[in-house]
C-alpha cells in the first residue's frame, strides 16, 4: 500500500461532498459480500449507504423491462443514475476524481500505466481518468472482502470525507496486522484483492458521517466497450435515456 496525507484540496474535496452526500446516503441492499450478508437475494441483504456512480456493466430491473417493452437489444453497459438525473452535480465531482487520478500515476505508476491504456480503449470512463465507476459508502463497516469486478491488474485507492466526529473505520489488511486511519483529504492506494474490512465506526456526533469513495475500472464495462467510439456511447446513452421518458 501507498498512503500519503493531506494531498488532496479542500475546495474539491468539499465541492465532492456537497454535491454527492444526498445520492450517497441513500439506502440499498447491493453489497451482499461486503456487508456480511450470505444471501443470494439482495433484497434480503442488509440496507446500508452504498451507491455506483459512472458506468456499470449491469442494467437495473426496470432498465430490463423497459428494453423489453421496446423490443431493443442494447449493449449491457450503462451510465448509473446519478449522471443521467444530476448531470450537473456530476461534473462538480470530476476534479477530485482527477485528483485521485493524478496521485495514482505518481505513486503506483507501473499499476497505473496498464489501467490507463485500458481506459483508453473505452469512451465509457470518468473524464480523462484510469477510472469508469465510483462507488461511495456512507458509515459502511465493511466486512472482510476482496474487490471482484475490478481491473485486476490494476491497484485499488480509498479517500474518505468526514463531517462530525466519529472515531473508528480504520481499514485493516489483518493478516499483516495493519491499518490505515484515512480521513479527509488523505489518499491510500492499497492491493484490494488481498483480504481488507473496517473497524467499526463510532459516532460521536449524531448526524456525523463518514463518507467513503472507491474509483476503479470495471473490467467488464472496458470488455464489453473497448473499441467503441465516443458517437457509439452518445447514441447508446440516448438510446436510454429515452427509455425512460414518459409516453404522451
Amino acid at each position: 500500500m501507498k498512503f500519503r496525507k493531506n494531498k488532496l484540496p479542500s475546495e474539491h474535496v468539499d465541492e465532492f461532498y456537497d454535491n454527492v452526500i444526498k445520492f450517497a446516503t441513500r439506502p440499498t441492499s447491493n453489497r451482499g459480500s461486503s456487508s456480511g450478508s450470505k444471501k443470494l437475494n439482495i433484497y434480503e441483504n442488509p440496507k446500508i449507504m452504498t451507491n455506483i456512480i459512472g458506468y456499470f456493466d449491469i442494467f437495473s430491473a426496470s432498465q430490463k423491462v423497459l428494453i423489453r417493452n421496446a423490443n431493443k437489444k442494447l449493449l449491457e453497459v450503462r451510465e448509473t443514475q446519478f449522471i443521467m438525473d444530476y448531470p450537473d452535480k456530476y461534473k462538480k465531482l470530476i476534479p477530485l476524481i482527477k485528483d485521485i487520478d493524478a496521485f495514482y500515476e505518481k505513486y503506483v505508476p507501473d499499476k497505473y500505466a496498464k489501467q490507463k491504456k485500458k481506459a483508453k480503449q473505452t469512451p465509457f470512463k470518468i473524464a480523462n481518468t484510469a477510472f469508469t465507476t465510483i462507488t461511495t459508502n456512507v458509515n459502511f463497516q465493511t466486512y472482510i472482502h476482496k474487490d471482484a469486478g475490478d481491473d485486476m491488474e490494476g491497484f485499488g485507492n480509498l479517500v474518505v470525507i468526514e463531517k462530525g466526529n466519529y472515531d473508528g473505520g480504520e481499514t485493516c489488511f489483518p493478516q499483516y496486522g495493519i491499518g490505515v486511519d484515512v480521513r479527509t483529504k488523505d489518499v491510500l492506494f492499497m492491493d484490494v484483492h488481498e483480504w481488507h474490512g473496517n473497524l467499526p465506526i463510532k459516532l460521536e456526533d449524531k448526524e456525523a458521517k463518514r463518507l467513503s469513495v472507491v474509483c476503479y475500472l470495471r473490467q467488464s464495462v472496458w470488455q464489453k466497450t473497448k473499441h467503441k467510439t465516443k458517437k457509439f456511447m452518445i447514441a447508446h446513452n440516448k438510446t436510454i435515456k429515452n427509455l425512460r421518458k414518459p409516453k404522451t
